[in-house]
């Protein structure tokens, strides 16, 4: 098997925290004897689930294993999770003792106000054979970078072996401190594939959707392919430059923006309110006025008829990346901003990788 820039193989998954996580995060593969096991043991009285829209089909079920393994009241909320930087606040569950979270790992930089249970829901399903012969028909780069949604990390040893049988060579990268293993993506930080990206000729990503392949694409200056692991579908690669074209675009429009409102979030995984306050004394030592407002889930509607010409979103990146057209104002990232106000050049461009 051909090893990357800092490679690695895929940490071990057991109970117990992933490497590097925060105090207070418990680690699992999937819903199991263990978790319940684990809850148990710490008779907590009242325990909060929190499950992304994908797998919200099952959550009453779990809720009510959860309920007869402990005794514990469970409360399930509601609204959409974006991740792992996403948790429930105390006043979504107030007298919560715990989270128990699907489908995301720990973010190992980001305090925990409660004990968590990541629940990562990892898979080893998918014919690699199969997967690695889509590749080579295809037409993908001999040179291939990967990177994995957390589901799908424990097949990358098998699936590199079978693609290096087909005489390609395959790089994992090791990630920075906001992620938990090797090959793993977040959606804002994908720093696993920068990480091998001189070596690479193209990425692959190992996953379902278009989430994360639109944000590697903004990442990497490199082709970006999609391939679903269950159906063993490749998607055609991205055409990145139409869409850092259409970011430079919005970065235009907001040049002669005069009046910046500058937006920080209150979720802890997502809370950067130092940068914003630095960002604010750039814009106003370029004579621009600019006002932080502070928020913790983003409404469009929220920022209709403030006296503003442009904004930039110091949270999660993709609010502005995925979400422009949803806002009447140029909304703009924190290194798009400062392209902005001159104080960085347009290009090459560069994603707001959340350190």
């Amino acid at each position: 098997m051909s090893e990357g820039v800092r490679a690695s193989p895929v940490v071990p998954l057991g109970p117990g925290p992933a490497r590097g996580a925060a105090p207070g995060a418990r680690v699992y593969a999937r819903v199991g004897p263990e978790l319940f096991r684990d809850l148990r043991a710490s008779a907590y009285r009242k325990i909060v689930l929190q499950v992304p829209a994908g797998l919200t089909r099952d959550f009453a079920k779990l809720g009510e294993e959860i309920r007869e393994a402990t005794g514990a009241r469970v409360v399930h909320v509601a609204r959409a999770c974006f991740g792992a930087c996403d948790p429930p606040s105390p006043r979504e569950a107030p007298g919560a003792e715990a989270i128990v979270t699907l489908g995301h790992a720990p973010i190992p930089n980001m305090p925990l106000a409660l004990p968590t249970y990541f629940v990562e829901m990892r898979t080893s399903e998918g014919d690699v054979e199969r997967m690695a012969e889509a590749v080579e028909k295809a037409g993908l780069p001999k040179h291939l970078g990967i990177v994995s949604s957390v589901q799908h990390l424990d097949i990358l040893p098998r699936f590199r072996d079978a693609l290096s049988r087909r005489s390609f060579e395959t790089y994992v990268g090791e990630g920075d401190r906001r992620l938990a293993y090797p090959g793993q993506a977040l959606g804002c930080n994908y720093t696993t594939a920068e990480s091998i990206a001189e070596k690479s000729e193209g990425v692959l990503f190992l996953g379902t959707g278009l989430f994360h392949p639109l944000g590697l694409a903004f990442a990497v200056d490199r082709p970006v392919w999609a391939l679903d692991p269950l159906q063993v579908e490749i998607s055609p690669p991205l055409d990145r430059d139409r869409m850092v074209a259409k970011r430079l675009m919005t970065i235009a429009r907001a040049m002669d923006a005069k009046r910046w409102g500058v937006l920080a979030s209150s979720f802890g995984g997502q809370d950067r309110r130092g940068m914003a306050l630095s960002l604010v004394e750039k814009a106003r030592a370029k004579g621009r006025s600019a006002e932080i407002l502070l928020f913790d889930r983003l409404d469009p509607r929220d920022l209709m008829g403030r006296d503003l010409d442009a904004y930039v979103c110091t949270a999660c990146p993709r609010i502005a990346l995925d979400d422009a057209e949803s806002y009447d104002r140029p909304m703009l990232t924190a290194p798009e901003f400062l392209s902005a106000i001159g104080e960085r050049p347009l290009t090459p461009y560069r994603f707001d990788t959340f350190h």
